[in-house]
């Protein structure tokens, strides 16, 4: 069984969880280790003795023990996006993206733990000098999700060693392979007893415990609405510092003037690759009528095309759902859109395959109006709404009616409604000609609205989460 990391050394959990493949449930992963109250005591604690020698370590041992996690994961990234792969169902070659991701994100942060900035400035009064510095937030408790099992982590943990502050991550538990697999990498890089804790576990013993213990400084979250916004009410209660990136409903605009095959790439990528669960999906075409019928002819012809199967299978182009709670809730909303009036175009059925296995045809709805349950609630899977459109300006509208605002995209060939589209998306992130999911690891990632709460995730962005303000004056 694998073992909990506390404190630098590897413990036994309180239970046990039993990872199986999507793709094929007679496929036994590992047994891992599950954390009840004494190891989620013991890990806060060690974070919390920890913190307090971590915060003024030096920036070169915090990059030097970055980069060799870094360069680990990179080197055994086949090894390990094999192990993503068959645990959480994505494809294999975009589970060995995501592992190189991961990878990217170390060493990036890396190098951002060498240039820490602040300010040296002159103050009003004379005589006096005026420094600006920023300091670690203390111990930070992570609350990862399953369908990114170590690209997110990667992106959390990275940024907060760096910034000078102690961790405890918990993976969600249908993936805690990745996550011991991180943690096993992250165990020999050098790191002091107790910067560093791994607790598997479920989210009413491990969660509920990281967001209410006042030793836990800062909890950065990512996972549905309801809990997250459980995690803000609790960190709220002791003035606990929280970052939330929570649901999506993500438009993709395509206007008349749209590139045809640029349009579809996008849509089909945006919506239903890695099995559509992302945050980051369009699961709302927002078409205008002038092009709608070719657009959804198009999609139909490419979605024909598309091979759902085992996620290790060469050729594949989408894996499996990821158990079996998450197929029901798809077919529970093909289901409602049927009952609303949508007209399914393709798919929605699940599939049978030589493994036992969550595989579920796209879903293709059309001749969506704006107000249906479907279009407007977070479905995470693969099926996407087509909603018609009179024109840009009823594009707009429809694109930004919606409680979430994580990211929305357009195509067109219009640099007038493309400079409009960027400027008026109300959304963290906005994609021209490309897919709405895709982001770079060393810019900014976050929503607006009920998608995202609190200071941005990745690239330079992360140090304001990750830390503090100090203001020092000096008579000189």
């Amino acid at each position: 069984m694998k073992q909990l990391f506390i404190n630098g050394a590897w413990h036994d959990g309180a239970n046990a969880i039993t990872s199986y493949s999507p793709s094929d449930r007679s496929d036994m992963i590992d047994e891992y280790a599950s954390a009840g109250t004494e190891q989620v005591e013991l890990a806060i604690a060690a974070a919390h003795r920890a913190a307090e020698s971590w915060r003024y370590s030096g920036t070169q041992q915090r990059a030097d023990a970055l980069d060799k996690i870094g360069t680990e994961i990179n080197e055994r990234k086949v090894e390990l996006g094999t192990l993503l792969a068959r645990e959480e169902g994505k494809t294999l070659p975009e589970a060995i993206g995501e592992v190189g991701r991961a990878a990217a994100i170390f060493k990036f942060f890396a190098q951002e733990a060498l240039r820490i900035r602040g300010d040296k400035l002159a103050s009003v009064r004379p005589g006096l000098e005026v420094d600006v510095t920023r300091e670690p937030v203390g111990v930070v408790g992570i609350i990862a999700p399953w369908n990114f099992p170590i690209a997110i982590p990667a992106w959390k943990v990275a940024p907060a060693i760096a910034y000078g502050n102690t961790v405890i991550l918990k993976p969600a538990e249908l993936v805690p392979g990745s996550a011991w697999a991180l943690a096993e990498i992250i165990s020999r890089s050098g790191l002091p007893e107790g910067v560093f804790n791994l607790l598997s576990g479920p989210g009413r013993i491990v969660g509920e415990a990281l967001a209410n213990d006042r030793r836990v400084d800062a909890i950065s979250f990512t996972g549905s609405v309801g809990t997250g916004q459980r995690v803000l009410t609790a960190c709220a209660a002791r003035r606990a510092k929280v970052q939330l990136e929570m649901g999506g409903k993500n438009p993709l605009v395509v206007l008349a003037d749209a590139d045809l095959d640029v349009a579809v790439n996008a849509a089909i990528q945006g919506s239903f690759y890695s099995t559509g669960q992302r945050c980051t999906a369009s699961s709302r075409l927002i078409v205008d009528e002038k092009i709608y019928p070719a657009f959804i002819a198009a999609m139909k012809d490419k979605l024909a095309q598309i091979k759902v199967g085992h996620a290790l299978e060469a050729g594949i182009d989408i894996g499996p759902v990821v158990d079996q709670s998450q197929l029901d809730q798809d077919l529970r909303y093909i289901a409602i859109a049927k009952d609303e009036g949508a007209k399914l175009i393709f798919g929605g059925d699940r599939l049978a395959r030589p493994t036992e296995g969550y595989f579920l045809n796209p879903a293709l709805f059309v001749d969506c109006d704006p107000a249906m349950q479907h279009v407007r609630e977070e479905i995470f899977g693969p099926v996407a709404s087509v909603i018609p459109a009179k024109n840009y300006e009823h594009a707009l509208q429809l694109a930004n009616d919606t409680e979430f605002g994580l990211t929305a995209g357009i195509c067109t060939t219009s640099l007038k409604h493309a400079t409009h589209f960027k400027r008026h998306a109300r959304a963290g992130m906005v994609m021209v000609n490309v897919p709405t999911a895709g982001v770079d690891y060393h810019v900014p990632f976050g929503g607006t609205k009920g998608s995202s709460y609190g200071a941005r995730e990745q690239g330079s962005a992360a140090v304001e989460f990750y830390t503090t303000v100090k203001t020092s004056y000096t008579f000189a």
